[in-house]
């Protein structure tokens, strides 16, 4: 595993009070992989002749860390679906996995408040089961977190829509969009527990379901092709007619007797060119990095660099969900 800009968790701490101990690293020990803690990387690494990249590969973590074996990533195991998640979870919320299950904004879009892994928001109404869901199957757990404000929560989630929009833009900043606290706390330690990531992870379902049905529909057969579909349906939505016949249009032009693998490639290139162009005008180029990104299998996305196969386990082989 790699730890990189935009990384996050318990092996990005270490890592950044190793280098404070070092004394290349000014910063808190936070488990986030910002600039500061890469320009500190990239100082060891030209301290101890290695490539100045700011990337901790195997090697530059041997030489930080003597003798302790490098991280390795649990996502290399998980199921593709998961995978998959984890990846549009660190497009849609900038931060790696797993505190990507924790993703929270405000109401940037007047959606009121999005939160979790692909941003269920309360304005679509598609917050508001997993709340309820967890305080079913959880109350123990959500109890222990909210305390005094489960039940201001629990009386929420019975409220109109309306309703609730005016509660989640009266816990923010109504300029920069900011949860105030306790709000944003009592949120990111939900979002840190296992329960409410296993929640996330049985609403993503639907989704799946639909990106593989979208595969199916183009004849594409990847894992890449999966998280290509998945990360349309958490973006998009999905690939309308006309958008479909311009992508048919582009697969007849793909020679009879190309490669199996880079005719995949061209499919699937041509697949994020063409629904980046059907995006709104304001989004085409985003989308269009962040879906290039994943039928190349690597990229840079919102300053972020991505490698799929490397952090995600993403490859150009066939998928089973």
């Amino acid at each position: 595993m790699n730890l990189q800009l935009g990384s996050t968790g318990a092996d990005v701490s270490q890592l950044e009070q190793r280098l404070k101990d070092l004394n290349l690293y000014t910063g808190s020990v936070d488990g986030m992989f910002g600039g500061g803690v890469e320009a500190a990387v990239k100082s060891f690494q030209t301290a101890n002749g290695l490539g100045h990249d700011g990337v901790v590969g195997p090697q530059t973590w041997a030489a930080l860390f003597p003798g302790a074996a490098p991280p390795a990533t649990p996502l290399l195991g998980a199921p593709v679906g998961e995978r998959c998640l984890a990846l549009s979870g660190a497009f849609e919320t900038s931060t790696g996995f797993p505190d990507c299950f924790c993703g929270l904004t405000g109401d940037f879009d007047g959606m009121g408040m999005s939160y979790g892994v692909i941003q269920w928001n309360i304005g679509q109404g598609t917050l508001q089961p997993l709340f309820s869901d967890m305080i079913s199957a959880h109350e123990d757990v959500m109890a222990n977190i909210f305390h005094d404000n489960l039940d201001p929560l629990k009386n929420l989630l019975s409220s109109p829509t309306e309703a609730q929009l005016e509660w989640a833009r009266s816990i923010q900043d109504p300029i920069r969009h900011a949860i105030f606290e306790p709000w944003k706390g009592l949120f990111l330690a939900l979002g840190r527990t296992q329960e409410f990531q296993d929640i996330q992870l049985a609403h993503a379902q639907i989704k799946q379901q639909l990106a593989s049905a979208l595969c199916q529909r183009f004849g594409v057969t990847t894992e890449r092709a999966f998280a290509l579909m998945f990360d349309i349906c958490v973006q998009n939505g999905s690939i309308a007619s006309d958008t479909d016949a311009q992508i048919r249009t582009d697969f007849a032009a793909i020679p009879a007797d190309a490669d199996p693998t880079e005719a995949e490639v061209a499919r699937l290139q041509s697949i994020a060119n063409r629904r980046a162009e059907a995006a709104n005008p304001a989004y085409v180029e985003d989308v269009r990095t962040r879906k290039l990104t994943i039928a190349n299998g690597v990229g840079t996305v919102h300053g972020v660099p991505y490698n799929l196969e490397q952090q995600f386990g993403i490859r150009l082989q066939p998928f089973a969900v």
